[in-house]
This record gives C-alpha cells, structure tokens and sequence, in this order.
C-alpha cells in the first residue's frame, strides 16, 4: 500500500463509492479462547487494563471506549505478555467482542516485565464505508487506541507506559508497553477514573456554545504536549470575535487570524454542517505534501493521540465534544496566507459548552 499516494486522494474531494462487506469485527485468531485471569499480589491487571481501553461493552462492539470512524473499529491488538503478569508469558491475540485471548505462541527469550500492547489494523473495516478515505481515519484511529490504553493506565495508577508512535512500521503501527505495578494502585488526581473511561462517547451534534477560554488553553496545551512536535495546533471560535487562536508562551490564547473558520472548516470535514455551528473546533494540522510514509503515519498517530486526552480532558469539565477526523481539501496554511501544502488539517476536536444537567458523567 502505497501511503503517500492514498493519504493525497485522501485529500481531495473525490466522493467515495458504495459500501461494501466490512467483513468480521474482530481478527481471527487461532486456537481456543482464554479469560484474563485476575492478577497476584504485584501483577499487571491486564483484565482491567483491557477492559477501560479496548474491549466492546456490547455484543456489536460499538461501544468500545475508544472512539473509531463510523464505529469500525479497524485497529486489532496483540499482547507480547513477560513476567509479573496473571497469564503465562508469551504472545496472544486479544478478541475485544468476547474480552478473550487466544495464545499465539512463546514470547521472546528476554521480554521485559509486565507486557507490551501491539496495534495493527485491519483496513477492510474501515474502507467498508469510507473507501479511498479510510487511510488518514485508519491511523488516527490506531492513535486513539495508544490513547485509551494509557489513560486505562493511568486510570489504575500505573507509571507512564512506553509508548512507541514513530511511524516507522506498518505491523505493528504503534506499541503500548506497561511494566508490573510500583506498590497497590492509586488513582492519579490529574487523570479520568475508570467509571469516566467506560462512560466516555463522542457528543452528537449540535454542539454549541463556547467553551471558556481558560479550557480552551488547557485542551490546547493538553494536544501539544501529547503530538510530541508533530504538529501545530489551533482552535476556532466566535467569541468575543469570530476568530483562530493558538496557544501563547505563558499559556494563554492568541490570536492567530482573524475572521470566521467554522463554515470553511464544515466543508473540508466531508461537508457536516453542523461544525460551522459547534462552540469551538480543535484544530491539529501539519504533515505536509511531500511527507513519507513514516511521516504521515507519526503525525496521524499522535494526532489521534492527542485529540483523544484532549477529548477526555474536555469531558471532564463539563464540556461536549467529538472528534472529526476526515479533512478534504483542509490547507490551514494556504488558508491563512502561507505557502501551500505544508500545513494540512490531520484531526479536529469540535467543542460545545453545556448545561450542567446535560453534562456526561
């Protein structure tokens, strides 16, 4: 698959054709299916860990926690699981639908402790629906993926996992490493809980109302932080004016240009109308014309990294907010006077301001 040529037709307002067959939900992995034991004393709970992350809370499996276009959930995830975990080591394909692993084979000889979450994709699911669409939305969704297992993380009080996101392989696309726990588990007062990861689902439109701009700084400092340099963020919104800003050096909002973006930004996002009324939109954009391969992958997997904790982090303050990940024809930075093709649209985070009876748990 020729990346660099899918993510510019990718681009271009070419409509996709007909659905067709999305094909199974999950991969299919030989052999039985086993549970996930409950951990010992010292053990990474990977029972846990899984469930907040990954596994489907319904038969159909739309309702994992993580976000995925159209529902399609492409991304699939092997365990390359060492000591101080409940199963023995070795490798294993995880079934979200079932919360099952099936064991693949041995692990390596030298595996660190705890286990390693590896992400690959199955692209039929989501060139099902999207068509030639679906590459740009396939990593964006393998980058939320890293971003549901490290908040599941720290959602039990582990440390920090490594995460490996640099694009440069196409199986795995992204690795999630979490070590055995340092002590019982604590709840991080800077992270969701695990009943707010369970209960987390994108908004559905309208979303209005502008979100004060002190959280706005804060999910913008949230996203740049987490797409490691990848790319440049900004944010649209209506108030006091109509206008883009981005984040100051001492964590405020700027003012990047002036005017309304909303409308223009409905258009590029596949013509959905109603973003040209949402409160706010998130705004992350790079990944230039030229960019390779491993380019476009790193900055597709961080941006969908960083649209998910910004996406959690808003829900957390009461704010609605759903993520929109197909861009035709989005250069910011022609937009906004530069030179073409450097600074395209990768992932959006449309905002609303809400009511307190209307806020999700």
């Amino acid at each position: 698959m020729d990346l660099v040529t899918a993510l510019a037709r990718a681009r271009r307002p070419e409509q996709p054709g007909p659905d067709t067959p999305a094909g199974r939900a999950v991969r299919t992995w030989p052999g039985p299916p086993g549970r996930l034991p409950e951990p010992g004393p010292g053990e990474l709970d990977l029972n846990l860990l899984l469930r907040l992350s990954l596994a489907a809370s319904d038969a159909a499996g739309r309702l994992r926690p993580a976000p995925s276009a159209g529902a399609l959930h492409p991304v699939d995830a092997r365990l390359a699981v060492g000591t101080d975990c409940p199963l023995p080591p070795g490798r294993y394909g995880y079934d979200p639908l079932a919360h099952r692993v099936h064991r693949l084979g041995p692990g390596p000889d030298e595996a660190s402790p705890g286990a390693t979450v590896e992400l690959s994709v199955t692209p039929r699911r989501t060139t099902s629906h999207y068509g030639h669409r679906a590459w740009p939305l396939i990593l964006l969704d393998t980058g939320h993926a890293a971003a549901a297992l490290l908040l599941a993380g720290r959602a039990l009080g582990l440390a920090e996992p490594v995460l490996r996101l640099d694009g440069l392989t196409e199986d795995p696309l992204a690795t999630v490493h979490f070590g055995p726990p340092e002590g019982a588990h604590r709840l991080r007062p800077d992270g969701p809980t695990p009943d707010q990861l369970l209960a987390r689902r994108s908004a559905p439109p309208p979303l209005r109302g502008t979100p004060p701009h002190d959280a706005l700084s804060a999910l913008l400092a949230t996203a740049v932080d987490a797409s490691g340099g990848e790319l440049s963020w900004c944010v649209a919104v209506d108030e006091p004016q109509p206008h883009l800003a981005e984040l100051a050096p001492d964590g405020t909002l700027r003012r990047l240009a002036a005017g309304e973006a909303r409308p223009t930004l409905a258009a590029w996002a596949a013509g959905q109308a109603w973003i040209a009324e949402a409160g706010a939109v998130l705004l992350g954009y790079g990944c230039p014309t030229d960019a390779r391969a491993p380019l476009i992958r790193r900055a597709h997997l961080r941006a969908g990294l960083a649209v998910h904790l910004a996406h959690v982090a808003a829900v957390r303050q009461g704010l609605a907010a759903r993520p929109v990940g197909s861009w035709q024809q989005a250069d910011l930075g022609a937009a906004l006077g530069a030179a073409p093709g450097r600074d395209w649209v990768v992932h959006g985070l449309a905002l609303g301001a809400t009511h307190p009876e209307e806020r999700t748990p």
